[in-house]
């Protein structure tokens, strides 16, 4: 379902292609149309993330006819794609090295949804950019502050506090520059299913963004997660990133 999901938005955002699939699903002829962009809604199947739809539009986008305006509706954080809060943090920042820039470019988050049910809804917008800037970027450079976002839906608030004490016991022992933000929406705004999560961003001296990110289990599936123990996760997460990137 969330194949099909994904075949019906690049429909949305082009003009004249063609999708043939076999009655048993197994084959797929697809004949590219124009990009052609606009204003746009699409309901993502809440079995996958929103960032699995993000991440082809990020690529996609620059190049429509029309700048890209989009309301997508699904799960915002799950365990399996990246969040929007990740790509928000480290996409757009790459995007805009390559000379796609401006107030045209976000991505906003309206409502946060947790799996399973989602309910969650963001708005991505893009300019249209013809030609990019060429980027010569090897050297990822020195960590110099560290970034985050705990965020909580249908739980106590008390959950994201939890969980940046955890994680800043962990962190601040490597640096000073620390600042984790707590997100927590309630009502209409809270989708329909209950969560927490986090997602830490690494900045160096030289522009280069790591990222790591854990969310909590779905509601009805696994064993329940403490938020401190998620913290300190997503803490080990990013430094193990962070080490793997060397020079770092």
């Amino acid at each position: 379902d969330f194949e099909a999901s994904f075949i019906r938005l690049i429909d949305k955002v082009t003009n004249g292609s063609r999708i043939e699939i076999n009655q048993t699903g197994t084959t797929l002829y697809y004949q590219p149309g124009l990009l052609y962009g606009g204003s746009l809604e699409h309901d993502c199947s809440p079995s996958r993330g929103i960032g699995y739809y993000l991440e082809s539009l990020l690529c996609l986008a620059p190049f429509m006819k029309h700048p890209l305006k989009i309301v997508l509706r699904g799960v915002t954080n799950d365990q399996v794609d990246p969040s929007v809060d990740v790509l928000k943090a480290t996409a757009l920042p790459l995007l805009k090295k390559f000379g796609i820039d401006g107030e045209s470019l976000d991505i906003k988050i309206n409502r946060r949804g947790m799996p399973p049910k989602g309910g969650g809804e963001i708005l991505f917008a893009c300019p249209v950019r013809k030609v990019l800037q060429p980027v010569q970027f090897t050297d990822p450079g020195k960590i110099k502050r560290i970034r985050g976002t705990a965020y909580s839906v249908r739980v106590s608030p008390q959950m994201a506090n939890r969980m940046v004490e955890s994680a800043r016991g962990i962190l601040n022992k490597f640096l000073p520059d620390i600042y984790i933000y707590t997100d927590h929406m309630k009502g209409v705004n809270s989708g329909k299913s209950p969560g927490f999560g986090m997602c830490l961003t690494a900045e160096t001296i030289n522009g280069t963004i790591l990222s790591a990110e854990l969310a909590s289990n779905p509601q009805g599936q696994g064993a329940a997660v403490l938020p401190e123990e998620l913290g300190q996760n997503c803490a080990k997460l990013l430094l193990e990133e962070i080490y793997r990137v060397s020079g770092c």
